[in-house]
């Protein structure tokens, strides 16, 4: 990040008064960060890609990736070089996706992914990080063959970003709010807002990144609530279940910790006699940072 652009003492006195604040250009530079220790180590990887759009039949035009070191408080020691790769769609972008990325059909004419690359550099990181992992994953999986059992994380979700005192979760946002700007909506530009988030000191004095991972590599169990009354939509619903069409059933993921609280939950509302359901209980899976994200629900 850029920290020349004015004077820290300046800065802060800018900053200061409520009715002005100063945004910087982000700037992510590859090498030692000059921060955190050096000893046990890890190695994760931030990820993004552009597609031609966000349905089932949208496919990735660009991809970006960034390895980054980081010590057992989740600081991040240093940032590797970015990574990334245009690829020909095979069919004209649509004009609000030339609009948001900047790209257009000569850019991408001829253009293809190093698929063994990209398989590469996911293996060499204990996780793989994107701002918004399920369509991500998702994204990823469909592409690149092979990486279906990575360990992820999500900076979006697996932060509670209200709770330390910011507003909203988009990423653009969440970025100012740290006191950055970045050139959104192209890969590489979106993977440096992440790593920017995951280095920010929370409240309570540990890194984003830290939280990120205890979230994340702590186990959590997902709830299907087979044999629900329809009559128990509302309430399901108004509990935070969501409903999988694919297997006709409302479900939740909850962490560990609240996993009794949840059986309980489910025992008053969902499975006593007066609401009448068709099964003894719901089906509990346990969800790791393998599972977890995953394009589908697990189906058994």
């Amino acid at each position: 990040m850029r920290d020349d652009l004015l004077e820290p003492e300046a800065l802060c006195a800018v900053n200061a008064d409520d009715d002005l604040r100063v945004l910087r250009r982000l700037d992510i530079r590859e090498g030692l960060t000059g921060v955190g220790g050096n000893v046990d180590t890890g190695i994760g990887v931030v990820v993004d890609c552009e597609t031609t759009g966000i349905g089932s039949d949208d496919v990735i035009v660009e991809i970006a990736l960034r390895r980054i070191r980081f010590d057992p408080d989740g600081v991040i020691v240093k940032v590797d070089r970015s990574y990334s790769w245009l690829e020909d769609p095979g069919c004209p972008l649509g004009a609000d996706i030339v609009r948001l990325t900047g790209l257009n059909d000569a850019d991408l004419k001829g253009q293809s992914i190093d698929d063994d690359a990209v398989r590469r550099l996911l293996a060499s990181a204990e996780f793989v990080c994107a701002h918004n992992a399920v369509f991500d994953r998702g994204m990823f999986e469909r592409r690149i063959d092979g990486i279906g059992d990575l360990g992820w994380a999500c900076s979006c979700n697996d932060i509670d970003w209200r709770a330390n005192g910011f507003d909203g979760r988009s990423l653009g946002w969440l970025l100012a709010q740290c006191g950055f700007y970045h050139g959104a909506h192209r890969a590489g530009d979106d993977v440096n807002a992440v790593i920017a988030l995951l280095q920010h000191t929370m409240p309570g004095g540990g890194t984003a990144l830290a939280e990120m991972l205890e979230r994340a590599r702590a186990p959590s169990w997902r709830f299907r609530a087979v044999g629900a009354a329809f009559e128990r939509k509302d309430a399901l619903r108004a509990r935070g279940y969501r409903w999988d069409a694919s297997t006709k059933t409302w479900w939740r993921e909850v962490p560990d910790a609240k996993r009794t609280e949840e059986e309980w939950w489910l025992a008053g509302h969902v499975y006593a006699v007066d609401a009448n359901p068709r099964a003894l209980g719901p089906a509990i899976d346990r969800i790791t940072w393998r599972e977890r994200y995953a394009p589908t629900p697990l189906n058994s």
